[in-house]
């Protein structure tokens, strides 16, 4: 067996973990569920369900996409990433130097084939344009996140709206690839989703306030201190959930899944710059907080489903 073969394993190994295998569903759902609502199941001027499209969206947004969005961020974070000590987990990989190179190739590799055929598949289901727009708004903000002369996780504010941007976008191409008639309620939806990513994105940067200080690292909690992010947080979960209220059902019954997110913050009130960290307890709580949130986003989708 000679080096490179030995090598292999750890190479992929490095890769899944760097496309964050815990967050997969937190984009791949989104894009399933509003594909298969928007495609006809309960909204009106759906454009019909095509399986192939179902599929090799739900597959992009499971894997190549985390991949690039997650392998792109550990490629060029990874001076910072050395200094970090939640990396090397669930929380961030550690990616060694010598697999940046392949990274990247293994992002395009495995992304160009998907977007392809989803332009394609757009073309065919007659929601190309639209549906072209939000693919591209979707893949250019994964790459402006941590790619050098872009860099918009330094930028504050906006940092938290193109992480934002990441989970949101899924869903909203599936909308766009599905062709429904837009309504307020499925804008209602969409406002609430991009709330919730702004106030998570929010409150993962506190605890990173003092480290991203130190190395020149701007974000919003670096501007505002780690208290006034706190507070941002938990209104704007809040501010998402009377956003479903105004949505169809079961818009306003998902509306308690921004409960434990907000009753999650909440101990961290009135954090201090110094004591930031600690938060750390309160983000590793959000990733799984999510697991339980998409069942109950699920629960009643089925219930509208036999409902409708």
């Amino acid at each position: 067996m000679n080096a490179s073969t030995a090598s292999r394993p750890s190479t992929l190994r490095a890769l899944f973990v760097s496309s964050r295998p815990i967050s997969w569903v937190n984009t791949a759902y989104p894009f399933g569920a509003a594909y298969l609502l928007g495609s006809g199941v309960g909204v009106e001027g759906g454009g019909g369900f095509s399986l192939v499209a179902f599929l090799v969206g739900v597959v992009y947004f499971l894997v190549p996409y985390n991949l690039a969005m997650y392998g792109i961020n550990d490629v060029f974070d990874y001076e910072s990433d050395l200094r970090n000590p939640r990396k090397g987990g669930v929380e961030g990989a550690l990616l060694d130097k010598s697999v940046h190179r392949t990274t990247i190739w293994a992002v395009v590799v495995t992304n160009v084939p998907f977007l392809v055929a989803l332009v394609v598949l757009g073309a065919v289901s007659g929601n190309g344009p639209w549906s072209w727009l939000v693919l591209a708004i979707s893949v250019f903000a994964v790459i402006a996140y941590s790619a050098p002369g872009l860099r918009f996780k330094e930028k504050p504010f906006l940092d938290s709206l193109t992480s934002s941007t990441h989970f949101v976008s899924p869903a909203i191409y599936g909308l766009a690839l599905a062709g429904p008639h837009w309504t307020g309620q499925l804008v209602a939806v969409c406002i609430a989703f991009f709330l919730w990513g702004v106030a998570s994105h929010a409150f993962g940067a506190v605890q990173d306030v003092l480290a991203d200080r130190a190395g020149g690292i701007g974000s919003v909690a670096t501007v505002i201190g780690a208290r006034a992010t706190v507070r941002l947080a938990f209104v704007a979960y809040l501010i998402a959930g009377v956003a479903l209220l105004f949505s169809a059902f079961p818009g306003p019954i998902a509306a308690v899944v921004v409960i434990p997110y907000a009753l999650n913050v909440l101990p961290w009130w009135n954090i201090t710059d110094q004591g930031a960290e600690a938060a750390n307890a309160g983000w590793k709580r959000f990733l799984w907080i999510n697991y339980l949130a998409g069942f109950i986003v699920t629960m009643a989708l089925i219930a509208y489903a036999f409902t409708h």
